[in-house]
């Protein structure tokens, strides 16, 4: 893999994480799956994919306004978050924003920031073996508003004390590229390079 040059002026890097550094997104979908159909629900995985980076309870909601259900939304997203849970010692890497990662540690500020639930992202990044390359981790707890707002990109930026124009965020899906535009960031689209597992 050729080395990535980041574009001039960038200060602080940012990557989300499900989708981005792992590639968790098949585990998430059927986690998902499993989930719903034990409530006799469902949702297709051109939707599941629509809403990357929403958070879990969001999505809950999101599919008793879009199908009718009425599916509890606390206990749908924990017990979906349980199995993924049970599921994530099967999770696959992004080699190549896994390589980005090392490459960048130590010569710019980095960041996680994530639609996740902190709990599953610390153990995705565990399992991942970068834990410790992070100066930050942002997760869907930790502010009001998902993406495609800009909140955990910006609070990203402001935790590694970088100004958001400054941040280079690398993504998976529309609503983050979306958020990261709307904080203000640029950004790179990594789902060309997913690929390349």
């Amino acid at each position: 893999m050729e080395e990535l040059e980041l574009p001039a002026g960038v200060e602080g890097v940012i990557f989300d994480c499900d989708g981005t550094l792992a590639d968790t997104m098949p585990l998430h979908f059927r986690a998902w799956e499993e989930t719903l159909a034990a409530r006799e629900a469902a949702m297709s995985e051109a939707l599941f994919y629509e809403l990357g980076g929403v958070p879990t309870e969001e999505i809950v909601r999101i599919l008793n306004r879009k199908f009718g259900y009425s599916l509890d939304v606390e206990r749908t997203a924990a017990a979906k978050e349980a199995r993924y849970e049970e599921l994530l010692p099967r999770l696959q890497p992004v080699r190549r924003v896994i390589d980005l990662v090392h490459e960048y540690r130590g010569r710019y500020p980095l960041a996680v920031a994530s639609g996740g639930i902190r709990r599953l992202v610390d153990k995705t990044l565990d399992a991942l073996g970068i834990a410790a390359c992070f100066d930050a981790v942002c997760t869907a707890e930790d502010v009001p508003r998902g993406k495609p707002e800009p909140d955990l990109f910006l609070l990203a930026a402001s935790r590694l004390s970088v100004a958001p124009e400054a941040c280079l965020v690398f993504e998976d899906s529309e609503l983050g590229l979306e958020a990261a535009r709307r904080a203000g960031m640029q950004a790179v689209d990594i789902r060309p390079w997913l690929d390349e597992r």
